[in-house]
């Protein structure tokens, strides 16, 4: 049965389907293309559309049709399987794997109404300050815009002792209303609020998680139970659990998915062994890992811009970019998360995830749809996958061998070059007194050995070894304790060839266009172009053209955490990270962290507030790049 989307949020809450109808494509006016992939639900091969879009991005006007029209027949039958199965029956046994019964559990939904179905969301380590802060906000976000499924719990779990009410009291704090949308705050507030108790337990036991089994189910009686747990708790605590939130409180016959914080481990070995443990008891398809980065309004407009604007495509590569800058910088410093930031340093906390995943986005080849697994798979190259497509293609010979050979080469994580020491600036901000105010030191935090090295900025050059990318330097820049808090991606084209202009005074960098991709704060694309200036003589100025979405738009833009909590409970993946994007990341810093640790590398020493690190000026004038966030344009 098809479900009903809400006609007031943005998204439509209905489970994504695993295949088209027969019925229902046989009416469809569009093309589709099809190609034959194996189902683990039906146990056999069968045409699948390559040109799904994921339910959020389908308007509420067809989808309700759409629903409606399912709704009065009959259940849809499966698709048939195409035609000739002899070559693939070969294949079967030695490529495929029979579906898990977690698989099974996870597709249970899609039979039934939502009217029938519940969705118990259990925020693990509920008295922590990102639970407070972020998620119970996000999810009061959600429900205010209607955005949740009409049934829906929410409980938290912690080891601290708290009863219903003083949970509810404690979240109650950090509510607040949409600025553009107040009527009725209060009473959504108690609605939600209504919605929320609370369950103290250890982490590891399965005692307490069976008990929490129970009060869910009290609210779940007469329904499919859906459950999703989010984690946010140390990474630790993770696979305890994980072990006994599934054996003792994974839903009977809906899914259960569980959302995991980063940091996903400190290294390729550590993040390997997390994702090992964590696979013992979810499937690949059940894990959430969340970058909370991915989720900004401004990141997931990257593939908008670039794939829905004609202008850009065509210069999206080395013929016309000089190099792109990826850059993270905050103004305040560890502030007594020493202890925990310590651990990691400012190349785990946001280069190896924030920044190369944003960097991957930027510069994948075109997904060959909006679906996840399309769009992850261009972050990174599986070659299982690729193997197998190609035996596929070349026994029907529906796809030309050379431009599957092609896709193997320009997958993003896969082709950047090894990171080199030579390549990489590191710095750690010390004591400045400024305006009669004394700043500390990173070793001045109390939670901070004395002697830690550990780098709070970073700056680092990266290339992609690939057709499109060549010889580009990508320059990721990420601090604390800086001059300014900014998040923005940074394109500078090359220098028009021949340029008529050159001899007006100009000078030749300031004279190259510039695209600037403002993540936080201040939301906003601008695209520098050169332009003369009004007068009788000839005088060029440097302009912006510039989208300010504040002043354009005037809907409040959601949390990241609003974004990512939506997709998890829609079961929509395109912006979470699989684990071989994982490994990937991993691969490419941790040969680096680890040359770093053994040789004791000095960081150089910025006072706090400044710009950085003077070597991080030396590390772009290397290739002839000037940081953008220099002056003072935007």
């Amino acid at each position: 049965m098809a479900t009903l989307p809400s006609t007031h949020c943005c998204h439509t809450y209905s489970p994504l389907p695993l295949s088209s109808s027969s019925s229902s494509s046989s009416s469809s006016s569009s093309s589709v293309s099809y190609l034959p992939v194996y189902s683990s639900v039906h146990g056999r091969l069968q045409r699948v559309s390559i040109s799904s879009i994921p339910n959020r991005f389908v308007s509420a006007k067809v989808s309700q049709q759409n629903a409606l029209g399912m709704q009065d027949g009959p259940a849809a039958p499966a698709v048939n399987p195409i035609e000739n199965e002899a070559p693939f029956k070969k294949l079967e046994d030695g490529l495929f794997s029979a579906p898990s019964s977690k698989e099974s559990k996870d597709t249970t939904v899609f039979n039934v109404n939502e009217s029938e179905s519940t969705v118990s969301i259990t925020v693990v380590g509920a008295s922590g300050d990102l639970a407070k802060k972020k998620i119970f906000p996000a999810l009061f976000a959600l429900f205010y815009e209607d955005c949740l499924p009409k049934h829906f719990t929410i409980y938290g779990y912690a080891r601290s002792k708290m009863t219903d009410a003083e949970l509810r009291d404690m979240v109650s704090k950090t509510l607040t209303c949409r600025i553009d949308k107040r009527e009725n705050c209060g009473e959504k507030m108690d609605q939600f609020l209504q919605r929320c108790f609370y369950h103290s337990g250890q982490y590891d036991s399965q005692d307490h998680f069976a008990e929490l089994d129970k009060k869910l189910k009290e609210h779940e009686v007469g329904r499919v139970p859906n459950r999703l747990f989010y984690l946010s708790v140390p990474p630790n605590i993770f696979t305890d659990a994980v072990r006994c939130a599934s054996l003792s409180a994974s839903s009977g016959n809906g899914w259960t998915r569980v959302i995991v914080e980063k940091p996903f481990g400190r290294d390729s070995e550590s993040s390997a062994a997390l994702t090992k443990a964590l696979k013992q008891y979810l499937e690949e398809d059940q894990i959430f890992r969340i970058d909370h980065y991915l989720g900004k309004e401004l990141v997931e407009n990257l593939s908008v811009l670039r794939f829905s604007n004609l202008i850009f495509e065509p210069l999206w590569s080395r013929q016309y970019i000089r190099n792109v800058q990826l850059i993270f910088s905050e103004d305040f410093g560890t502030e007594g998360r020493g202890g925990y930031f310590d651990n990691y340093g400012i190349i785990r906390d946001i280069m190896q995830n924030h920044l190369l995943q944003i960097l991957a986005l930027f510069a994948m080849e075109t997904p060959v749809s909006l679906d996840a697994e399309d769009i992850r798979n261009e972050k990174v190259l599986r070659i299982p996958e690729m193997k197998l497509l190609l035996v596929l293609c070349i026994a029907f010979h529906f796809i030309p061998v050379f431009i599957l050979l092609a896709w193997c080469q320009v997958k993003v994580l896969r082709s950047m070059r090894p990171l080199q020491l030579e390549n990489v600036v590191t710095g750690q901000y010390k004591s400045h007194v400024r305006g009669g105010i004394t700043y500390p030191a990173y070793t001045d935090d109390k939670t901070v050995p004395k002697d830690s090295l550990t780098p709070t900025f970073a700056a680092a050059a990266l290339f992609i070894d690939n057709a499109r990318w060549d010889g580009v330097p990508f320059l990721m820049k990420a601090g604390k304790a800086l001059h300014n808090k900014r998040a923005e991606i940074r394109v500078q084209f090359r220098h028009v060839p021949g340029n008529l202009y050159r001899n007006i005074g100009t000078e030749l960098d300031h004279a190259t266009n510039e695209l600037v991709i403002r993540v936080q704060p201040d939301e906003a694309i601008v695209l520098k172009i050169n332009n003369k200036v009004p007068g009788l003589g000839m005088r060029l100025d440097r302009s912006n053209l510039n989208l300010h979405y504040a002043a354009r738009y005037s809907k409040e833009i959601p949390d990241a955490y609003e974004r990512l909590l939506l997709d998890a409970i829609e079961g929509e993946r395109r912006l979470f990270i699989r684990s071989d994007e994982l490994d990937a990341a991993w691969s490419l810093f941790t040969p680096l962290l680890k040359e770093i640790e053994e040789k004791k590398v000095i960081p150089e020493y910025y006072p706090y507030g400044s710009r950085g690190p003077v070597g991080a000026h030396y590390l772009a004038a290397r290739y002839k790049v000037r940081w953008g966030d220099v002056g003072l344009e935007p």
